[in-house]
């Protein structure tokens, strides 16, 4: 069978290839003809990429080097298209190594190699797959609660594994916060050739950052080509969740659409609930007696018709730095009121569109698409942590943690000034005043500050006092006139599994016991919850690099070794040791206070629970993450 990743056959001219290859990234391409000509001196030549930044795929080439390397490509792209395509022979680790070294225009240390070639699978092996079924698993059913990009993985392997499972989905549909975050704008901040699982990608994205009906359409089609459907129950929301001793079982309480409660039961429980897909709305006076339509981003209402209103929305985060600027020219009036700017940096290809030529080269052209992959990944693959990282000799901590970090503020910050002109009032108001990194950082490709310089845009950046019939009203008695309120005021992502009732052993609470601080081995496992697992759990929420994605395979990988360690070995039950859960805590807190978002500095961060402690971020390098989750070590865990 032919590697699913060396490229579709094709019979296109030579015209036909050279114009497609106007669209392609230059040093991807490079890769790619090692694999069809074996030719290493490609590589150790003078053309070659000139540097890296996240999101830039031209290695920073001159035109006249790209033109060089397309003349150079195409004989060999016609001399393979002449031989019939053939599959490329596997290529030694040790060219390997240097090829990712030569993309990426620096040293990748040899412990990240593994990690990165699995990520890549050149080999065409899904690695990370469940072995294949015997017939003890079929006594083993699971309940995987949710149905976004982690739920979704969770079920193809246990399908993989052959155990029994029902996937629960309080929504109507595939794709979690892709589902329900429908607002104008709502894109993916993650490049789409590497926010998509490893072995499921993408030829067809439209955009390099595609937006929400293309990504929950992925979804959807991921879980129709894994024919999840008959394991699936939507409009179902979980409420509670019980432990009984005695049979090793939990019950898992639902209500349906329509109230109906029913139960099922289940060895081993998987939340895939995720952290921000509770929404927060904020308190404030008079805000019942709105007249106008008024809600959430992620409820968004689309029979309301925006044009020509009056619109105030509260809030301007990661949410409403894309709504603002896809509404801002329908709206009479835009009224944006922030508590606190955002730190942001350039990236051309946030609005972009994928080309023709460059979904061609996917498509066809054997291993790009690997490689494209690897070059999205390697710039936010750990670098962002150190530069995250607190000096503590750094003489102003309330500008910048480290030199590192100020070079980033400066850098943020002429980004930020270039495009707002000669307004300081504007300026004062969108600079922020806490070290870069230190909260959510944006990626932009200029639309945000252009909506604030729009005639009908106000960026208010004074307190809320109350809102009243058909304004809002700030502390300094300014009334703003508003038609619709839009709240984009982010979710309750410090109340892990909020509002389900999870019942451990010995009628354990988990929600009491965790409070604001929830913690979980490895982000996964709690002790006294056994066979209860975590995705997206404590801890695993990453602030400076990689995807969700990348680490929803990390722990479903883990699990399913957990469920096999029970399976295979006809356990009852597994929970981790008490010591070791402890010592995963007190670890990640200390780390976490060493690094830029824990600062005091850094205020109104949802990063934060109410006594400013971070429980929801992981302070860990990827590769290290990679490494504690890919066999599960029956010593940390009670076993019976």
């Amino acid at each position: 069978m032919r590697n699913p990743h060396a490229g579709q056959p094709f019979t296109d001219s030579d015209e036909q290839i050279a114009h497609a290859l106007l669209d392609v990234s230059i040093p991807t391409l490079v890769m790619s003809l090692v694999h069809m000509s074996g030719d290493e001196s490609l590589i150790r030549g003078p053309l070659r990429p000139a540097g890296l930044f996240l999101n830039e795929v031209q290695g920073y080439m001159s035109e006249e080097d790209k033109a060089a390397v397309r003349a150079i490509a195409l004989p060999i792209i016609a001399d393979y298209r002449d031989r019939g395509c053939p599959e490329p022979a596997p290529i030694r680790p040790e060219l390997l190594h240097e090829m990712m070294q030569w993309l990426v225009c620096e040293p990748v240390p040899a412990e990240y190699v593994p990690m990165l070639l699995e990520e890549m699978e050149l080999d065409g092996r899904d690695t990370r797959a469940v072995p294949q079924a015997d017939p003890a698993r079929t006594d083993f059913p699971v309940v995987v609660i949710g149905c976004g990009e982690s739920g979704l993985l969770a079920g193809i392997r246990l399908k993989e594994a052959g155990i029994p499972f029902t996937i629960l989905e309080r929504n109507a549909g595939v794709g979690g916060t892709w589902w329900q975050n429908t607002y104008p704008g709502a894109r993916v901040d993650v490049g789409n050739h590497f926010y998509c699982y490893s072995f499921e990608p993408s030829d067809g994205w439209t955009h390099f950052f595609a937006e929400q009906p293309e990504l929950q359409a992925y979804f959807q089609r991921v879980f129709d080509r894994h024919g999840l459907a008959p394991h699936a129950r939507f409009d179902t929301e979980v409420t509670e969740a019980v432990w009984d001793d005695d049979s090793a079982t939990w019950t898992v309480y639902v209500r349906g659409r329509d109230g109906a409660v029913s139960s099922l039961r289940a060895r081993a429980v998987i939340s895939a609930v995720g952290q921000l897909n509770r929404p927060h709305t904020p308190v404030i006076e008079g805000q019942h007696g709105f007249a106008g339509p008024a809600f959430h981003s992620a409820e968004w209402d689309h029979s309301v018709d925006l044009a020509g209103r009056d619109v105030a929305m509260i809030g301007a985060g990661a949410s409403g730095f894309q709504i603002a600027p896809a509404i801002a020219p329908d709206v009479n009036r835009l009224t944006v009121f922030q508590r606190t700017a955002q730190w942001m940096f350039p990236n051309p290809n946030y609005h972009a569109s994928v080309g023709a030529g460059m979904r061609w080269a996917l498509r066809h052209l054997p291993f790009y698409g690997r490689w494209y992959r690897f070059l999205l990944f390697w710039p936010g693959c750990d670098k962002g942590l150190e530069a995250a990282r607190v000096d503590p000799d750094y003489p102003d901590p309330r500008r910048a943690v480290s030199e590192v970090n100020d070079l980033a503020r400066m850098m943020f910050t002429e980004w930020i000034t270039s495009q707002v002109g000669d307004d300081p009032e504007l300026i004062a108001k969108v600079l922020p005043d806490y070290p870069a990194t230190g909260k959510r950082t944006l990626q932009d490709n200029g639309s945000w500050l252009r909506t604030l310089t729009r005639d009908n845009v106000e960026l208010v950046r004074t307190g809320i006092a109350r809102i009243e019939a058909d304004a809002v009203v700030t502390e300094d008695g300014t009334r703003h006139p508003a038609d619709i309120l839009i709240y984009a005021t982010g979710f309750h992502a410090n109340r892990m599994l909020w509002p389900m009732r999870i019942v451990g052993r010995g009628g354990k609470v988990l929600s009491e016991q965790w409070g604001e601080r929830p913690s979980a081995y490895l982000g996964i496992t709690v002790p006294d919850f056994p066979n209860f697992f975590c995705m997206y759990g404590p801890g695993t929420n990453l602030a400076h690099g990689g995807s969700l994605i990348f680490h929803s395979e990390c722990q479903m990988r883990y699990i399913a070794q957990c469920l096999e360690l029970l399976i295979g070995g006809g356990h009852r039950w597994l929970q981790p040791r008490a010591e070791c859960a402890e010592d995963w805590r007190r670890r990640s807190q200390d780390e976490l206070s060493k690094l830029v978002w824990s600062q005091p500095s850094v205020k109104h961060s949802f990063y934060k629970n109410s006594h400013g402690e971070i429980y929801t971020l992981s302070p860990w390098r990827l590769v290290d993450y990679w490494t504690w989750t890919r066999t599960p070590d029956p010593k940390d865990f009670e076993i019976a």
